[in-house]
């Protein structure tokens, strides 16, 4: 199943690997996200054309009833064939989410790619966020995990959506030990979840091979020499926030009138909140003023985005993903939120938080992270050939067991004669 731009990059580099072992199967989009630029053109750089499509459309409890019914009818036809369907969900979507539960319905469990994912936020008890903030303390105190704490709701819906697809899978594929460890502690099997890396990894790597195909440079030639921070803001939480999208958005505008480089790419709701909070002409006005300031809508193409990321000297973002895509090419990543559901890449030392409180603090920490030696050369820990290691997993359990294991199986009771050994 794919749905939205970030699972679509995730899920593509599987499917691939199950159709080259000769799997029957399906490509199922829910429509989730359907313009060119989320959607269309990457399927189309990908090679790939959905089986199916939902074509689901409105508020998000529609969207929720329209997948669970419309993918729930369609497992069914495929159970009343005598088919046995395992649908592949990534992450912490709406369709992971929905997707698991139409499956459930009908008694099939997931397999869960990207499982685990929970977020972890920094203490912040004894620290002030201003401009005054020593950053260099503060990376430290980010790379001990007992500096985190656990529990939160954002990002929205997302953090509801990881939990809830878990309570319908079958096989968690972990991208790292630490969401392993969330899911022990929450009572999941042991022996179902199996840490495979995260299978952005592949896509990455694929995209850095094929560089030669960007054409983001004709577009944007001042990005051909790098040293440049991307802004990314597109987050509900952020967005929603004027407080929050202000203190984001003042750290940008001091760099850009500082003459660092500065690379907005705007989403839809970027714009509804420059609309909403009034900054509209101003960021336009920044746009015809400065040339040091690039303001760009979203790049259907992941090869661009690829391309162009590789000469970055930071990356300032609310996006779960690229803060794994940033820890793939070694691009210190400023995480613009309270909390991370990448902790891990926090704690490696590549990741910094940069809650949305501050400008000051944002700035300085923006400014702590370009071109920081120490942040770029930090571990690599989301692996690399991720898909087929994902496969193998589940090919694994399927030699001996079904995705969906019954009690009796937990307990290894089928096989043996009548009645419970002691």
């Amino acid at each position: 199943m794919i749905a939205t731009k970030p699972d679509i990059i995730k899920q593509i580099p599987l499917y691939r690997e199950l159709k080259k072992r000769g799997h029957l199967v399906l490509l199922g989009h829910t429509g989730q996200h359907y313009d060119e630029n989320l959607s269309g053109g990457m399927l189309k750089e990908f090679g790939v054309e959905p089986d199916f499509n939902l074509n689901v459309r409105g508020a998000a409890y529609e969207v929720v009833s329209q997948i669970i019914g419309r993918l729930g009818y369609v497992i069914g036809e495929l159970k009343s064939k005598g088919k046995t369907v395992i649908p592949y969900v990534h992450g912490d979507t709406t369709t992971a989410m929905a997707a698991s539960n139409a499956a459930y319905c009908h008694r099939f469990a997931s397999v869960h790619v990207e499982a685990g994912i929970r977020t972890l936020t920094p203490d912040y008890s004894k620290w002030k966020m201003n401009a005054d903030i020593d950053v260099s303390a503060w990376h430290a105190f980010l790379q001990d995990r007992n500096n985190w704490e656990r529990g939160s709701q954002e990002p929205f819906p997302e953090q509801f959506n990881t939990r809830c697809a878990e309570a319908a899978t079958g096989i968690h594929l972990a991208p790292v030990e630490l969401d392993r460890e969330f899911m022990l502690s929450e009572g999941y099997c042991d022996d179902r979840i199996i840490i495979v890396g995260n299978s952005v990894a592949d896509a990455t790597h694929e995209a850095l091979d094929r560089m030669g195909d960007a054409t983001v440079f004709e577009r944007h030639p001042q990005l051909v020499d790098g040293d440049f921070v991307r802004f990314c803001i597109h987050r509900g939480e952020n967005c929603s926030n004027e407080e929050r999208f202000r203190a984001i958005y003042d750290a940008m505008k001091s760099l850009i009138e500082d003459g660092r480089k500065v690379l907005l790419i705007s989403l839809f709701k970027t714009e509804a909140a420059l609309e909403n909070f009034g900054l509209k002409e101003e960021v336009d006005q920044l746009n015809a003023k400065y040339a040091n300031f690039i303001y760009s809508p979203v790049w259907a193409e992941y090869v661009d985005v690829i391309a162009a990321m590789s000469k970055a000297a930071v990356c300032a973002t609310d996006s779960g993903s690229m803060q794994e895509e940033m820890n793939v090419m070694g691009i210190p990543c400023v995480t613009l939120r309270f909390g991370s559901d990448r902790s891990e890449s926090a704690m490696n030392g590549g990741n910094l938080i940069a809650p949305p409180v501050d400008s000051g603090a944002i700035k300085a920490m923006v400014e702590y992270a370009w071109d920081n030696e120490e942040m770029k050369n930090a571990p690599k820990i989301y692996g690399t050939d991720v898909s087929a290691k994902c496969i193998d997993a589940v090919e694994n359990v399927l030699k001996s067991e079904g995705v969906f294991r019954a009690d009796e199986e937990r307990l290894s009771v089928f096989g043996r004669d009548k009645h419970f050994d002691s």
